[in-house]
């Protein structure tokens, strides 16, 4: 059976992220964006890092330029972005593609698990979050519209499991 742990990525750095060595965390996996309608979320997203992050959940932000040409800029650019608007201190990886041919492992992966409307697997715009369990499963995929502040029953239950 395949886990999130199965699976690698870059830091937004370039550094080899093994994800097995987020095993026993919850883990709220989201495609971002730095000038999209719901770049602020990055706000309720560093507070879900903040709140939960002591008793195991890890909250793993992948840029992505695929959805109107939001996030056109480089790795550093798009990390001091995050880090001057939003305070940003959770795990921010390289940019990626989601959907399409060059998507990257992992989303394809998180998107055959949890498909979205009507059994789609494909990532419908920036802010679409997946919520893994402490095992390494999906739990749930959010909307780009459901807000971080929204998810903290969902995710007390997937840090109780």
């Amino acid at each position: 059976m395949t886990t999130v742990y199965d699976f690698e990525a870059l830091s937004i750095d370039g550094k080899s992220v093994a994800m097995n060595q987020f095993k026993g965390k919850a883990l709220l996996i989201v495609n971002t964006a730095s000038a999209c309608g719901f770049t602020p979320q990055f706000t309720g997203l560093e507070q879900l890092h903040e709140r939960y992050g002591k008793d195991g959940l890890v909250v793993l932000g992948f840029p992505c330029n695929q959805f109107g040409a939001q996030d056109a800029g480089t790795n550093d650019e798009i990390a001091s972005f995050c880090q001057r608007n939003y305070g940003v201190t959770f795990p921010m990886m390289a940019k990626i593609e989601v959907n399409g041919e060059q998507a990257h492992p992992l989303y394809h992966w998180l998107c055959s698990e949890a498909p979205g409307l009507l059994g789609s697997k494909r990532i419908k715009w920036n802010f679409t979050k997946f919520l893994v369990g402490k095992n390494g499963q999906v739990r749930k995929r959010y909307a780009p519209t459901d807000m971080p502040e929204s998810l903290n029953e969902d995710i007390e239950a997937a840090l109780a499991a």
